[in-house]
């Protein structure tokens, strides 16, 4: 009789224990999003155009990649575009179907929605210093700027990257248009050589950690140390020059000698009032007037020379 109590009891927990496993498998169910059954295959179904097939042309679309969101026990479409079971199951007429995340500049999907999707995968390739950087702040989508499913995505291409960053930075492109600037028209030079898109610790997201740091790295006969220096040049590249384009040779600011004569006025050149050259009304000698600075000064980025104070070799 003991025996036959024991086996009851046993029997009536085990059941108790699968009764509750069922309750949480149904609340579990019932909490899951809705997956489509067959994947891309549901997708691919109504989206059949070059525009979205091309995705298996990217890194996105490998599938033998497990990174990739059609690698194996992946979720294909729907680990970017969110779970799309009530999206392609059936809807009455004149009912709209559910959405989708969609990565566009009309989504009804929050930047916050989209670029977290972009970050469960490229968080550490972004970078922590996303957070907070001016495209963040300014809710810059990732689809703004990156198209995932082209087989070249326009944005990491030297030859196409301007024209993407010139969309929001019209500033930039008409500088970039003037008759001296970095060889951007030219495919030869992308923004992302200067500037890091996705964040960095230095001002205006410069690619170093100041402006001339990042001169430097192609201008590196400018950085110097001199003997003799010229503080505008160590200060600030930009004091003189104008990195996106200029009317000017060298992408100077003003063309001399205006430019040096926004800093060094004519009466501190020594040729001024006194000496051969210096004319009796006051004016400026020949040597300045209607000339350039750097017929005599030279090396105005600095000098070596021992005798070269006045940077003139």
């Amino acid at each position: 009789m003991k025996r036959k109590n024991i086996s009851r009891l046993f029997m009536a927990a085990a059941l108790g224990l699968l009764a509750s496993a069922a309750a949480f498998s149904q609340d579990t169910d019932e909490d899951a999003p809705d997956y489509s059954r067959n994947g891309a295959d549901t997708c691919i179904g109504c989206h059949e155009n070059a525009e979205t097939l091309s995705v298996f042309q990217t890194p996105h679309g490998v599938p033998t990649d497990p990174r990739s969101p059609f690698g194996k026990g992946q979720l294909q479409c729907e680990a970017c575009h969110g779970p799309g079971g009530e999206h392609a199951g059936r809807v009455r007429r004149g009912q709209e179907r559910p959405p989708v995340i969609r990565f566009s500049a009309d989504s009804a999907a929050e930047v916050s929605v989209q670029n977290g999707m972009c970050l469960e995968c490229h968080n550490s390739n972004v970078g922590f210093a996303w957070h907070g950087s001016g495209h963040d702040n300014d809710e810059v989508a990732c689809a703004d700027c990156h198209q995932v499913h082209n087989t070249h995505d326009p944005v990491q291409r030297t030859a196409s990257q301007p024209e993407i960053c010139f969309d929001c930075h019209q500033q930039q492109r008409s500088q970039a248009l003037r008759p001296y600037s970095h060889p951007f028209a030219d495919g030869k030079m992308a923004c992302s050589e200067c500037h890091n898109p996705h964040g960095q610790s230095s001002e205006l997201l410069f690619a170093r950690q100041t402006l001339n740091d990042t001169c430097f790295e192609c201008h590196a006969e400018k950085r110097g140390p001199y003997l003799w220096e010229h503080a505008p040049v160590a200060e600030d590249c930009t004091n003189c020059h104008n990195p996106h384009g200029s009317n000017h040779p060298g992408m100077v600011e003003l063309r001399g000698p205006m430019l040096c004569q926004s800093c060094h006025s004519q009466a501190d050149h020594q040729s001024f009032a006194n000496g051969p050259e210096g004319l009796p009304d006051g004016t400026a000698s020949k040597y300045l007037l209607g000339q350039n600075c750097m017929n005599c000064h030279t090396q105005v980025h600095g000098s070596n020379h021992p005798s070269g104070s006045k940077l003139m070799r």
